[in-house]
């Protein structure tokens, strides 16, 4: 058998089969060894990514975007991907999901297909379906795929640990404001707390009581949802809530540093290092030479110590009130 005849440019990467029989494709073309079928009544002839580079949250993350993106051709016009699915194509950061202590493959994970009013639920391997009421917030944006709004996905998560809401809606809600190392400024944050805080008193709710708790622990400059976990760890064991990235001057007016958290009238600094920063080790030592030579005192969280947060906590607060 030869080569495959290229397929209508028009069809994209990515098409259903109905579509492409509309276009004069036919049913052979489409069971040919260069189409793959990721959903019934789907063909993709795009090559898998490869993801060995990225850490275990972004590999499953983006493993997530691809499934959604692969069911993409199949959404009816009174449908849109919700929930983690919503999450993942918004970039918004999520939970790793793990089965037998080891982290699972993202493509085995279901895609979330909102359904809006008395519509035909998706009946689908690989689907997880939902209901939403016809006012349910959507809008068009990535790959021409109708997603979830930010608030409206964000409230759709109440099942979440409370931590992991407090990290998706500092994410949503993040100010991008001027200052040091502070990119994409003026950038429009993708949600406001208080679209969060409406959100959920639109509707019956899972785990309303969290998302309720969540809303109110959600700030507006935090940049990782690593920042976001330590400042909740802080202020739910009864500290003083920390600045967030907070710039820090030397008597001269010179520029010492952004650090993560901040108690600034202390002088105490609490930065997470991630495992990725061994590209700008170098860096790092110096900056925090520097702070802790202008007479602060740097708090510096490992994973180790991240997994431990009544050390973390004891630590800061020994810092505190010393």
């Amino acid at each position: 058998m030869g080569r495959p005849h290229p397929l209508p440019e028009e069809l994209g990467p990515r098409f259903s089969v109905r579509r492409a029989a509309s276009i004069g494709v036919s049913r052979g073309r489409l069971r040919r060894s260069d189409l793959e079928t990721p959903f019934r009544g789907v063909r993709d002839s795009e090559a898998t990514p490869d993801l060995d580079g990225l850490d275990l949250f972004e590999r499953q993350a983006a493993q997530r975007r691809l499934r959604a993106r692969q069911y993409a051709p199949r959404l009816r016009r009174d449908q849109f991907f919700s929930h983690e699915s919503a999450v993942a194509l918004l970039g918004g950061p999520l939970p790793l999901i793990r089965r037998e202590g080891r982290p699972v493959d993202g493509m085995t994970l279901p895609v979330h297909v909102c359904t809006i009013g008395p519509g035909t639920l998706v009946r689908a391997r690989g689907v997880a379906s939902h209901r939403a009421h016809p006012a349910a917030a959507t809008f068009d944006g990535i790959d021409s795929a109708r997603i979830s709004r930010p608030e409206t996905a964000w409230a759709q998560l109440g099942s979440w640990d409370l931590l992991d809401l407090v990290a998706l809606g500092d994410y949503f809600c993040r100010s991008w404001r001027t200052g040091h190392g502070r990119p994409d400024f003026g950038r429009r944050p993708m949600a406001s707390i208080d679209d969060l805080r409406a959100t959920i008193t639109t509707g019956r709710r899972v785990g309303i009581q969290r998302l309720r708790q969540a809303v109110d622990l959600v700030r507006e400059d935090s940049w990782s949802p690593r920042e976001s976990k330590l400042r909740c760890h802080l202020v739910l064991a009864g500290l003083p809530e920390p600045q967030l990235n907070h710039d820090v001057y030397d008597d001269d007016g010179r520029f010492l540093a952004c650090v993560d958290l901040a108690y600034p009238e202390r002088k105490v600094a609490i930065e997470y290092q991630s495992m990725l920063h061994h590209s700008r080790y170098a860096a790092d030592v110096e900056r925090i030479a520097a702070l802790r030579a202008a007479g602060w005192n740097v708090i510096e969280v490992s994973a180790e110590l991240f997994s431990r947060p009544a050390e973390l906590v004891a630590r800061v607060q020994r810092a505190l009130f010393a």
